[in-house]
């Protein structure tokens, strides 16, 4: 191998939310000259394969994921299960040590990436190989979520901490609503794999690492880049926006004929993502309230609790009032494509990491819809210090939502209103940067520097 090509090893947690940003990184490693070595549950690599831009440097190890009572045979990745499963697949993962080690140990990279598998230092030093922990969430979450200055009680979270910010904590909107609040906690000291809690997991993971990475840029996010710099006593490596490749190809007929139909920019796009599954009563207020807004509308949504499809779960007679206008379906979308029709004006997203960068790239308005976990903080950092979109509201306490908050927020930025082109004008100058020529390149440069500063023992 050139001495100056670098080979990293990557292996993150088994969800898509995670798979796919690692890949994007991957993409962009390899397109620098880098070998990439991506271990991956051996049934997904066929999802990923036409995602893999540089199969002559990225390639796919095949893990075999141990079957864990309590878990549907075959699961390799949390689309097979719901979430209460996830704890059984994360303890399935860390049963994989083994085949991980001794492959490292054959493979022999510079590097290791990953997130959840927190035991992957402790395996990857010992072999001189240096671990970076990968996050694909956004430092602003990571960082409102620290532990850093915060006075937790025997370890454990509680809600009260988490209704404020770290001490330390840039200014800034982001906080938490107390129905969130119950949520993470109940999260963070709940056990996430065999004899481990969550927080815990999350706390070794990234103190036991040589540096933390971000795909993100300080163009967005800077002070709380230089606040986790600080909390964690790492180097902090940004790998700059990582924006989804360009489609290579076209939007599918059926889409694409459905979506000419109507007039530019005013089609509603709606995507919770491929794990949010509602209760009946909230996903039947969500699709009420697109319709309420009078606008032609598709919405890409898991069935809702207790329902095997999604028509079955639909309010009486929606359907048919809203028979070529509106459609919502089960279905994996094609989100890139269908962003970036012409007839697409706005894009109501849940806030996962991924549809966030997809849609601030994108020219769509932006409403947040957020549900769990970092959601929350990165609808309020869009919506609240970076005014590019706004966030449906929602009953603090119980987080209810209603068909009348969904349509009053996409109103809100569909209109012609003042504060519809201010949002518009906000969106439309981050676009600019994001999408700015040599940005990508710049940071992806950057990220191989310090890489090799790592490597060679310079800037720890």
């Amino acid at each position: 191998m050139d001495d100056k090509c670098l080979h990293v090893a990557m292996y993150p947690w088994f969800g898509m939310g995670h798979l796919t940003p690692y890949l994007c990184l991957a993409n962009k490693l390899a397109a620098a000259g880098h070998k990439v070595s991506y271990f991956m549950p051996t049934k997904t690599i066929p999802r990923f394969g036409h995602f893999n831009l540089h199969p002559d440097l990225i390639t796919f190890i095949p893990v075999t994921v141990p079957h864990v009572e309590g878990l549907p045979l075959g699961t390799e990745t949390t689309a097979n299960v719901p979430h209460p499963m996830h704890s059984h697949l994360m303890t399935a993962m860390d049963l994989t040590l083994p085949f991980i080690e001794a492959t490292l140990r054959k493979i022999k990279p510079h590097f290791v990436l990953y997130d959840f598998p927190h035991w992957l230092p402790s395996v990857a030093r010992p072999l001189g190989i240096k671990c970076i922990h990968y996050c694909v969430l956004r430092p602003a979450a990571v960082g409102y979520m620290s532990d850093y200055g915060r006075e937790l009680v025997n370890d454990k979270w509680t809600e009260e901490e988490l209704l404020k910010p770290p001490r330390g904590f840039p200014c800034s909107s982001i906080r938490l609503y107390p129905f969130e609040c119950r949520g993470m906690v109940a999260a963070f000291n709940s056990e996430y794999g065999k004899g481990m809690l969550l927080a815990q997991r999350l706390s070794i993971a990234f103190t036991a690492s040589d540096a933390i990475a971000f795909n993100t840029c300080v163009e967005m996010e800077g002070p709380y880049c230089e606040f986790l710099e600080k909390a964690f006593g790492r180097p902090l490596i940004l790998g700059g926006p990582v924006l989804p490749e360009p489609p290579t190809t076209a939007l599918e007929e059926g889409w694409a004929s459905w979506l000419e139909g109507f007039k530019r920019k005013t089609v509603i796009y709606c995507s919770l993502g491929s794990e949010i599954v509602l209760e009946k009563d909230q996903f039947q207020e969500l699709v009420l309230g697109l319709e309420l807004t009078g606008l032609p509308f598709l919405a890409a949504l898991k069935p809702p609790v207790g329902a095997m499809s999604v028509e079955e779960a639909l309010p009486q007679g929606f359907e048919e009032r809203n028979k070529g206008k509106g459609l919502v379906h089960g279905r994996w979308s094609p989100q890139v494509q269908i962003l970036g029709h012409p007839s697409v004006g706005c894009f109501a997203t849940h806030c996962g990491a991924g549809s966030m960068t997809e849609g601030m790239v994108s020219e769509c308005q932006l409403v947040l819809i957020p549900y769990v976990g970092d959601q929350g903080m990165n609808a309020r950092l869009m919506a609240r210090d970076l005014k590019i979109g706004v966030e449906v509201g929602r009953g603090e306490e119980d987080g209810t939502l209603t068909k009348e908050a969904v349509c009053k927020a996409i109103k809100a930025v569909m209109d012609d209103s003042k504060f519809a082109k201010e949002v518009k004008e906000n969106h439309s100058k981050l676009r600019a940067v994001l999408l700015r020529e040599g940005l990508e390149d710049f940071y992806i440069g950057e990220f191989v520097k310090k890489l090799y500063g790592l490597l060679h023992g310079v800037g720890q």
